[in-house]
């Protein structure tokens, strides 16, 4: 396959790392998800708490990877789309116009997650869910069903607040991410310390990666928290009942029967969200989120990192970090 417009990576190495980083993080970071989903939702007090306020261990902690499959067979198309929508946008961009290079990786990170909101959205949907169901319910299968025997359509529900939430978290991340891998980059070659090998890239990538995701992650986490309410509500759009989900509100008769439903925006899910607890509600489980993040986007970019030059160079091209640029 030709080279993507000049780029040392073919589309299919693009493809090919970016979904092998998918599927490795979403193996050893899903439980953290998993938790910080429970922390997030409605119900999490009567759920996940016991009456002296400490935290309900074996409800929090049971099932840590419930909803893991529909994530897997979502998140590979998704982050392969992302990252061949952003290196395509990033070498269209830097051939054609002369922004600077945080707006240049701004727009490009903007891009590329539309596109993968668009894949990943009914995923996410299933996978909360199905991380907040009881144990009867608790495959991405079974929460599959109940929806498609529903209303199919609510598998969207969330859409824009996961836009929303991923947007400005790529936007601050990879200018910030950019640009100090290069500079560290610059910086280890100044001292005389750069030797340019697989691993090392790697591992400059990847605390890049982690520092840049982990500051991007608390700053965006209201927005996650307003996302993970809206998602969880679909579930009654979908026909389903849950304990942990919101945004959903009664409409009622002068008889006082349930007349039909009326599902909540994304600001009336903020003022809700606000209403119970203020700015503490708006950060619940921003701190796991934060860590997870960290750690998750240092493995995931650095991951893909080293499966994209490996693959370039299994071919007998020479390319490190800044042919990838």
């Amino acid at each position: 396959m030709a080279n993507n417009g000049g780029h040392p990576n073919t589309t299919s190495d693009i493809l090919l790392a970016g979904a092998f980083a998918a599927f490795t993080i979403d193996l050893l970071i899903y439980p953290l998800d998993t938790i910080k989903t429970r922390l997030q939702s409605k119900n999490y007090a009567t759920r996940y708490l016991l009456s002296s306020g400490a935290y309900n261990r074996p409800a929090l902690f049971r099932g840590v990877y419930q909803g893991l499959g529909s994530v897997i067979v979502a998140t590979l198309p998704s982050s392969g789309a992302f990252f061949l929508t952003y290196e395509s946008t990033k070498s269209l961009l830097t051939t054609t116009t002369t922004l600077p290079l945080p707006l240049l990786h701004a727009l490009s990170s903007a891009t590329a997650e539309l596109v993968s909101c668009a894949i990943l959205t009914p995923a996410e949907v299933i996978k909360q869910n199905a991380q907040i169901a009881s144990t009867s319910s608790s495959s991405s299968l079974s929460v599959l069903r109940q929806f498609f025997r529903q209303r199919p359509s609510a598998l969207f529900r969330g859409y824009t607040a996961l836009a929303a939430r991923n947007l400005p978290f790529t936007a601050m991340q990879f200018p910030v991410f950019e640009a100090l891998r290069a500079r560290v980059r610059k910086g280890r070659e100044d001292r005389g310390l750069w030797t340019g090998t697989l691993g090392e890239q790697a591992v400059v990538t990847g605390v890049c990666a982690g520092v840049a995701g982990a500051g991007a992650a608390a700053v965006t986490t209201p927005v996650d928290v307003v996302k993970t309410r809206v998602m969880l509500a679909a579930a009654e759009e979908g026909g389903q009942k849950r304990d942990g989900g919101d945004g959903r509100e009664k409409i009622r008769g002068a008889d006082g029967k349930v007349e039909g439903r009326k599902t909540l925006s994304e600001v009336k899910v903020f003022k809700e969200i606000w209403r119970e607890g203020g700015v503490k509600e708006l950060f619940r489980g921003g701190a796991l989120r934060s860590v997870w993040t960290m750690v998750g986007s240092g493995l995931y970019l650095g991951v893909y990192d080293f499966g994209r030059v490996y693959l370039a160079r299994r071919r007998g091209e020479k390319v490190d970090m800044d042919d990838l640029e």
